[in-house]
């Protein structure tokens, strides 16, 4: 929609795994932007108007550009003084600067303007048009000639246009005129007609419109011409927007009736498969996209995305186009939110077309291509025309119109980007790790955006290597960031690990690290994540997150992360489900969660939570909505609260159907509750702490794409309607399944949450210290390092004072922990073992005073790689449950000759003090 100035993609995933059996597959990568995008997001420095740029073309490398304009400069970060530029510049294509070429377009009285240029099949002449009296001096009226080789105008070409002009096109020998006179050379020529492109003379062609013309384009085979605009009849003929007229007469051939009347055409391109139209509208029920043609100007397919398409170009098998689209929600892609300046989407359906909606087939799907602008000056419309120039082997895409800004830096009117020198990187990750059962963890990832590149290849490193223990490729957009994720098969139980993760483009542009992600292998099965997994949910949402704005999904396989608004608290304890888990809280005014890309829900699902609040104004649990951070106008499939503390489930399928617990079920008491909906072909069941509290007959709800929210959306119009849409209190354990779950599975979910769960204790030293056979007589006891070796000897000692099992527990896993030093070859090719300290010792213990040592190992270590990483070594559970509340030592012995340097408890390295993990549960 025009306005004044004033976010599921499929994941292919190539997995390699260290001792999993699984190929290493690496995606390779190209010297530029992920095919079939042709053009970098990168800016190149570009002169700059200070106005507005209405008309583009080029020829043999230079860019012409027309408008509204007195003055250019260079490039704001290039400095140096404007040049005079009156409504036209002519720019090198290669390097953003001014030619030796000036013309200056002005009229007696007025603002002159250029608004249309256009270039002979020779690249010789340049058309110009708009409202202007003179180029250089030279008389002209509305519509000029030019010369490209000696850039003057003329003389000789002076057709009469006593109105705007607006577009042009050029055949072979005609050229075609669009604007808002209603004669040419006296005689009636009405929005539409044609000169002689040699002389200027009339032609007979008529195509007489009653309102503007705004585009006009020669086919492909020169036999008809495609006109634009903002008529409603095309000589006499009923037609709206747009018609297809005969080239040589101007006798109406194809016309139009599904464009709505407050709706125009604004450009109309062709490629070799066919044609394209820039559409804007004002006020409701406008449209405000693209539409492609077939070579027999049948639509092919539309693109209702909202925001003002200014200009189309086909270019390698991608539409590109200027706009500020604002809504794709019916595209199913971005919902009502940001402007978006720049799309591209291929110019045909790969494959199978998708079926009409309201008798449209929706536009093929946007791709990866996202430099940003602002709406900038004038209407306050952004980018409004685009031109493909080569010179010496580039190829550069160029843009203007009303931008002051491009990729959040100054730029006003002109810009341009090249189709190599792909220098953006792609953001980090946000990567998280968990692990619900032993011998394996999940480490997931919110997808990086890159402004040029939709494919993204990911890196997983662990423990600090520098060699990714796994690859995964990932698409995602600037507005569609799923969870992607790998499982780790080669863990130990009740060790700890480290995950970062990098993202790379085609072009080789690496993100910095993820943060350290932290988890520790569980000894046994955690019983209810276990079972939300194994019973299908699609989304899972812990919430153990540590960081914003990102909430992993735990499901088994999942890709539908969260994404928080206005700062939910984060880890709020104790959580819903027993040791394993904690919350998040939410302040009942602006704070949710929504999931990360558009997806839709089957006939049959299930909505589950934990919560836990004391609040009197309701609000919205978990539901289903057509937006993200803005309220949605379409919303169900939800489970909410009223001000008394019932709780209510809700689907919309012509009517709201809802089930409502009894006047005495009321659950804002500030305990843990367990509530669950499911629908399915049987109806609908809500549950409340495993207990089916009603049902309804309501098997289907009204399909449409959207997004999860938890915490709060709209919930207008609902029965009971609380005072608030949004939730205050905590919630933990968000689940959502493709099917109904059954009341025993319902029921198991619940038992299971109040079961008691394994936790983890992590012990530091209380004195740790090494001896050193090369210096027998020195004591290392306040060192920042431990050091290993067998010859000559290095051994390290550390003493724990060892916890007692918590009651009713058991020790089920122990493991060392310790992290390698940043010097040089802290690692070692020996093996380490650990063994218990016999003797006794201190931190002023010498090699001359060494302890002895059990010759029974507790746990070994085959080789540390270099590198500063945290490693870990399994422990014989039976030993060290056998000395649990005592003070314990343990040494660290070597035979080899490599030696390996450790942190020390004294160390400030991040996570560098050596812990003894312990995993306590029942027996």
């Amino acid at each position: 929609m025009r306005r004044s100035r004033g976010l599921s993609a499929a994941l292919a995933l190539s997995l390699a795994g260290v001792g999993t059996g699984l190929g290493l597959v690496l995606t390779p990568e190209a010297s530029a932007v992920t095919p079939p995008v042709a053009f970098t997001a990168d800016e190149l420095p570009t002169w700059q108007p200070n106005g507005v740029v209405f008309a583009m073309e080029q020829a043999n490398g230079t860019v012409f550009a027309g408008g509204t304009f007195s003055a250019v400069r260079p490039p704001d970060a290039a400095g140096g003084a404007e040049q005079e530029a009156v409504n036209f510049v002519a720019l090198d294509a290669a390097t953003g600067n001014p030619t030796s070429c000036k013309l200056a377009f002005t009229v007696g009285d007025g603002s002159a303007t250029v608004r249309a240029l256009a270039v002979s099949k020779d690249k010789k002449t340049l058309y110009a048009g708009g409202y202007f009296g003179a180029v250089n001096g030279t008389p002209v009226s509305s519509l000029a000639a030019i010369d490209i080789e000696t850039c003057t105008p003329k003389a000789g070409f002076h057709p009469g246009v006593p109105a705007t002009v607006r577009a042009l096109d050029v055949s072979d020998d005609t050229l075609y005129v669009a604007g808002d006179f209603g004669t040419v050379e006296g005689q009636t020529r009405e929005r539409f007609a044609a000169v002689d492109a040699a002389s200027g003379a009339l032609k007979p062609w008529t195509a007489n419109a009653d309102e503007p013309g705004r585009a006009v384009k020669v086919s492909n085979d020169g036999r008809n011409v495609l006109l634009g605009g903002d008529f409603f009849a095309v000589n006499g003929t009923n037609t709206h927007a747009l018609a297809v007229v005969d080239a040589t007469t101007g006798a109406v051939a194809k016309t139009y009736s599904t464009i709505p009347s407050n709706s125009v055409v604004k450009h109309i391109s062709a490629d070799a498969t066919g044609y394209y139209t820039a559409n804007e509208g004002s006020g409701g029920g406008v449209f405000d996209g693209r539409i492609g043609l077939n070579t027999d100007f049948g639509e092919k397919w539309r693109d209702r995305c909202l925001g003002a398409t200014q200009y189309v170009l086909p270019y390698g098998g991608v539409l590109y186009s200027s706009s500020h689209a604002h809504d794709c929600s019916s595209e199913l892609e971005f919902p009502d939110g940001k402007r978006n300046y720049f799309l591209a989407q291929p110019t045909d359906h790969t494959g199978t077309a998708p079926a009409p909606v309201d008798g449209f087939v929706r536009g093929p799907r946007k791709l990866g291509w996202h430099p940003t602008a602002n709406d900038g000056v004038g209407e306050g419309i952004g980018p409004r025309v685009m031109s493909v120039a080569e010179k010496d082997g580039v190829n550069y895409l160029w843009a203007g119109g009303e931008f002051t800004l491009i990729n959040g830096r100054p730029q006003q009117g002109l810009t341009r980007f090249a189709d190599t020198g792909d220098v953006g990187a792609p953001t980090a990750p946000v990567a998280s790790a968990a692990g619900v059962k032993p011998g394996e963890v999940q480490v997931r990832w919110r997808t990086s955006y890159d402004q040029d590149d939709s494919r993204l290849t990911y890196r997983i490193y662990r423990n600090g290597s520098a060699t990714p223990i796994a690859t995964v490729t990932a698409d995602s957009l600037e507005f569609e960031r799923p969870q992607a994720s790998w499982n780790d098969t080669t863990v130990k139980a009740g060790q700890s690990y480290t995950y970062r993760v990098t993202a790379t483009d085609a072009a080789g542009n690496t993100s910095a690290l993820s943060a350290n992600a932290y988890v520790t292998v569980p000894a046994s099965v955690q019983a209810y994540p276990d079972r939300v997994r194994a019973d299908g949910a699609n989304l899972y949402w812990r919430y153990d997150d540590t960081v914003s704005p990102y909430v992993a999904d735990s499901s088994d396989g999942g890709n539908t992360g969260g994404i928080q608004v206005g700062a939910p608290a984060l880890r709020q304890s104790p959580g819903a489900v027993t040791g394993t888990s904690t919350a998040m809280g939410f302040n009942g005014t602006s704070q949710q969660v929504y999931s990360d890309h558009r997806q839709s829900v089957g006939a049959s699902f299930t909505v589950e939570t934990w919560f836990k609040t004391n609040t009197t104004r309701g609000g919205k649990l978990i539901g289903f909505g057509n937006n993200t951070v803005n309220s949605s106008s379409t919303f169900d499939k939800q489970l909410y609260m009223t001000n008394t503390g019932r709780l209510a489930f809700g689907v919309y399928n012509g009517t709201a159907r809802t089930i409502t617990t009894g006047l005495l079920d009321t659950y804002n008491d500030n305990k843990w509750h367990h509530v669950v909906g499911t629908q399915g072909p049987g109806g609908m069941t809500l549950y409340v702490d495993g207990q089916n509290k009603g049902t309804n007959s309501a098997a289907n709800s009204t399909p449409y794409a959207g997004f999860w929210h938890v915490g709060g959306d709209s919930l207008t119009s609902w029965p009971n309607r609380p005072t608030s849409n949004f939730f205050a209190g905590q919630i933990d354990e968000t689940a959502v399944y493709p099917t109904a779950l059954t009341q025993a599975q319902v029921k198991a979910h619940f038992d299971l949450a109040k079961a008691p769960a394994d936790t983890v204790t992590k012990v530091t030293p209380s004195e740790d210290t090494y001896v050193n056979q090369g210096a027998p007589g020195t004591a290392y006891g306040t060192s920042s390092s431990l050091a290993v070796r067998g010859t000559s000897a290095y051994e390290t000692y550390l003493r724990f004072t060892l916890p007692a099992a918590p009651a009713g527990q058991v020790l089920k896993a122990a493991s060392l922990q310790f992290k390698t030093s940043t010097q040089t070859g802290a690692g070692t090719a020996d093996t380490v073992s650990v063994v218990p300290v016999t003797g006794t010792w201190s931190g002023a213990t010498t090699f001359n005073t060494k302890p002895a040592l059990g010759t029974a190992p507790l746990g070994s270590i085959a080789g540390v790689p270099d590198g500063s990483a945290v490693q870990n070594v399994e422990l014989d559970t039976a030993a060290v449950s056998a000395v649990l509340g005592s003070s314990y030592g343990l040494g660290m012995t070597s035979t080899g000759t490599d030696p390996l340097w450790i942190w020390s408890s004294e160390s400030t390295a991040a996570d560098g003090a050596p812990q003894l993990v312990l995993t306590f549960g029942q027996k």
